[in-house]
């Protein structure tokens, strides 16, 4: 009987650790899904701005009410789900989604707009913080990789919406949007699926893995107060990161029509461009994490950004484009480090710590949005891109985090006890 358990044992750790990467790509390609349905929204801004004869200021609220809606719930549904796990959520946030796709193609009014990317946001804020804490269970020891894998799917999602629109809504109009429904009723059956998965395995995971056993005993070498001020940290980070984006996602195509007087389809096609390097940048910053420590990746990853963007607003259309690859290929690698990081910092929270960060990504990028509109009306678009370029120095400030990689291997092997 013994000898029956010792063999056992090992293949409970086994599978606990292991990488589930048939589920880490079925939720990444349903964050493609719905990333892609997010990203319709500021890739038809130039559309609804001239038929509903918008201002800028105007056209920052409507990303304001969606990076809102998404921001306020995160959290809450990620403090919830802690302690009681809705597989089945993750489909019924995409609901949400598909109402708001609806309404968005028949709004003949402003309040409308502001009605459908609400429903949309909302559904985002159900659909990340669970999303998130599936693919921290599918990843096993390899955290960084899984956060990578998700946040890819999402990014390469942002990076369809502006072409899409491109090649369908400037030509077909506001109402084509309809079309796109068939992109949230894919991602319902995707999750169905998944949620069975998950609700499967919840029982069966129990516990986090050893190794997040680990990570909690880390926390033994901080204090209160430096992780508090870790996450102050990590939540000034995510200001600088999220206001430069805002500035890329909701007002790039505007900056390139009024300083090089390009078609709207360029300029969207020039959007994508960017947007696709974003989304190749995201999955180089979760294994780097993993191989040589998440604080030096953000610390690359935001500062490291910083003499592309001082450079950007002084450049020709070419070398625009050039530098906006290199921005969104660095820039993007910061966000999966900073989740495991704060994961991994906190590690009995993660749905709360989850939607907590989504819900500032968010909630940043929806401020920078009604910000920068509103300074654009009082000044120039140009001058916005001046101001923004010195966001990524914020990045100084990783130098006081402390380092989790070394915390961990204290613990692994204490100071006195010789591993056998």
């Amino acid at each position: 009987m013994s000898n029956t358990i010792a063999k056992k044992a090992p293949a409970i750790t086994e599978t606990t650790n292991e990488t589930i990467f048939s589920i880490l790509f079925m939720i990444s390609f349903s964050h493609l899904l719905n990333d892609t349905i997010q990203s319709l929204i500021p890739a038809i801004y130039p559309i609804v701005k001239n038929s509903f004869q918008l201002n800028f200021a105007q056209v920052g609220y409507i990303t304001f009410t969606f990076q809102t809606c998404a921001c306020i719930f995160q959290p809450i549904v990620g403090l919830y789900t802690d302690h009681r796990p809705q597989p089945f959520s993750l489909a019924a946030g995409m609901f949400f989604s598909l109402t708001g796709l609806i309404i968005l193609s028949l709004a003949g009014h402003f309040s409308v707009l502001l009605i459908a990317v609400g429903l949309i946001g909302i559904g985002s804020s159900i659909f990340h913080p669970e999303a998130s804490k599936v693919a921290f269970r599918a990843s096993g020891n390899r955290r960084g990789l899984g956060q990578s894998i998700f946040q890819v799917g999402g990014n390469a999602g942002s990076a369809l919406g502006p072409l899409l629109a491109a090649l369908i809504v400037v030509h077909y109009g506001q109402f084509s949007l309809l079309w796109f429904a068939v992109i949230p009723l894919l991602a319902i059956v995707v999750l169905i699926n998944v949620g069975k998965w998950y609700q499967q395995k919840l029982h069966e995971l129990g516990p986090l893995s050893r190794a997040s056993k680990l990570t909690a005993a880390n926390n033994r070498h901080f204090s209160t107060t430096k992780i508090t001020i870790s996450v102050i940290i990590l939540i000034v980070l995510i200001f600088s990161k999220y206001f430069y984006l805002a500035s890329m996602t909701s007002y790039y195509t505007f900056y390139l029509i009024d300083k090089f007087h390009i078609s709207v389809r360029d300029a969207q096609l020039y959007l994508f461009i960017f947007l696709f390097s974003v989304s190749l940048g995201t999955f180089a910053g979760g294994p780097l994490g993993d191989r040589f420590g998440r604080k030096y990746v953000i610390w690359f990853s935001i500062l490291g950004v910083a003499p592309f963007t001082l450079a950007l607003p002084h450049l020709n259309l070419l070398w625009t484009s050039i530098f906006t690859v290199f921005i969104g290929l660095i820039l993007s690698s910061a966000f999966a480090a900073i989740l495991v990081y704060a994961q991994e910092l906190l590690p009995g929270k993660l749905g709360l710590v989850s939607g907590l960060f989504y819900g500032l990504a968010f909630g940043m990028g929806g401020l920078g949005s009604a910000v920068l509109g509103a300074l654009a009306d009082s000044t120039s678009i140009n001058y916005v891109y001046h101001l923004c370029a010195f966001l990524p120095l914020i990045g100084i400030f990783t130098a006081f985090l402390p380092d989790l990689k070394k915390a961990e291997r204290k613990t692994l092997n204490p100071p006195g006890i010789k591993p056998l």
